[in-house]
């Protein structure tokens, strides 16, 4: 009977995630899977729900055929031989993370990243971003009433908004959001803030969440090439929302003059250069969700923060420390979510004082919507659970039974780095 583990979350006392809901747990135990479940207080679903479906509460794993997370695993309890399944952040060949990828390897474990797991275009099937970009939403619009409350604007449509995490439900904080567009309408804006512009890049599932967000709005679409105009209207709307959608075709250009190749752009950006920088100026909120690597132009330079004086908060999902929005200079967490930068230090000041403008750059925003983020992460999952269950780890992954689907995911099988993530051999070092 194939074993499988369910691990509690270590990374971060915030995380309260799940791969495998109770539900899901109950469909691999039915198929006949024995389930260890270990022990956690934090977790979105209780000890009880899990046991009361057939699995095993454990404080530690024994032995298993495949291990299920959400975060990455110290490397004390990565378990040799054993495939382990969660978001590893070594794809681009994060320094951080070469260490536990090292020591995955030798132990002749297998690495399964949620994050590669994809169709033969390459769409992502398994993700938590729909919830990146909502939680990133709403805890945009509570930073911005903190800010504005903060400059002595405390009476705003904005101050009654909370974080995330502080909303039962995705259904009580979407709720709550169309409270706020309700007051918008009717009280309208601070003349400082006139026009609300957001601007959203992106247009993946990350930014999917973001616009779910602000649909309970009272939104006005705008076009980038209008945003100028725009803002120089003294009779522009102060009872809408500007929304303002940047796709690649506004972000950046060939360096030869020629056109914009969507796909030239993702297979060699270093062909391109940045053009979002003319637009920065007219924005009072930046959404950023967009894929990055370091050949890519970057969207916000620390150089670029003096011309963003409409600016009052940038939502920095996609969260690349020192990445696309360059002056993000450290991933945060709940519980102290948002910073400026300091310019003449080169570094980050924690809280809503200091020169706009206010960065929320917390890197596990679904962890804020945990019960909702893990019953969707695991209805996605679900159709190979019980391919994953009961595949073959002990010959080759051509013959190991998962499907094309996983089989992209597999970055690591058995010890050694398969032909796909064969590049990061180079980042591996010593």
């Amino acid at each position: 009977m194939p074993t499988l583990g369910v691990r509690r979350e270590t990374k971060s006392p915030w995380e309260r995630r799940v791969a495998v809901t109770p539900d899901l747990a109950k469909e691999l135990v039915a198929a006949g899977h024995k389930l260890y479940v270990e022990r956690s207080e934090r977790r979105v679903f209780a000890d009880a729900e899990y046991e009361a479906v057939g699995c095993e509460l454990v404080d530690d794993l024994p032995p298993c055929s495949v291990v299920f997370g959400v975060k990455e695993v110290p490397n004390e309890r990565l378990l040799s031989g054993a495939a382990h399944l969660f978001f590893a952040h070594v794809i681009k060949g994060q320094s951080y993370n070469m260490p536990m990828l090292r020591h995955l390897m030798s132990i002749g474990a297998t690495l399964l990243d949620y994050e590669r797991i994809a169709d033969a275009k390459s769409r992502r099937l398994v993700f938590f971003g729909r919830f990146a970009g909502l939680a990133g939403m709403i805890d945009a619009l509570w930073t911005l009433g903190q800010r504005l409350a903060h400059e002595g604007h405390g009476e705003t449509p904005f101050a009654s908004c909370k974080p995330s995490h502080e909303y039962a439900s995705l259904k009580d904080a979407l709720a709550a959001v169309q409270a706020l567009g309700e007051a918008i309408a009717e009280q309208g804006m601070p003349a400082e803030l006139q026009p609300l512009i957001v601007a959203v890049t992106g247009g993946g599932n990350v930014s999917n969440g973001v616009h779910e967000v602000l649909d309970q709005l009272p939104v006005e679409e705008v076009r980038p090439e209008d945003l100028a105009a725009l803002v120089a209207n003294p009779d522009a709307n102060d009872r809408v929302v500007y929304r303002v959608r940047f796709l690649e075709e506004h972000l950046v250009r060939a360096k030869s003059g020629g056109p914009l190749n969507v796909q030239e752009y993702f297979d060699h950006p270093e062909r391109y250069e940045g053009t979002f920088t003319q637009y920065l100026p007219t924005l009072s909120l930046l959404m950023n969700g967009i894929y990055w690597t370091p050949a890519c132009p970057r969207l916000v330079r620390k150089s670029d923060l003096p011309a963003m004086t409409r600016c009052r908060v940038i939502g920095d999902i996609s969260c690349d420390v020192e990445g696309s929005i360059e002056p993000t200079l450290l991933a945060t967490e709940p519980g102290d979510p948002v910073f400026t930068y300091d310019a003449a230090t080169d570094s980050a000041r924690m809280g809503v004082a200091g020169a706009p403008p206010v960065i929320n750059a917390v890197d596990i925003l679904p962890a804020e919507l945990p019960r909702d983020a893990s019953e969707a992460f695991a209805d996605a999952l679900g159709p190979f659970a019980n391919s994953i269950a009961g595949a073959s780890y002990s010959g080759t992954l051509e013959e190991s039974g998962l499907p094309p689907e996983i089989q992209r995911s597999c970055v690591v099988w058995r010890g050694e780095l398969t032909s796909s993530y064969s590049y990061l051999e180079e980042h591996l070092g010593g």
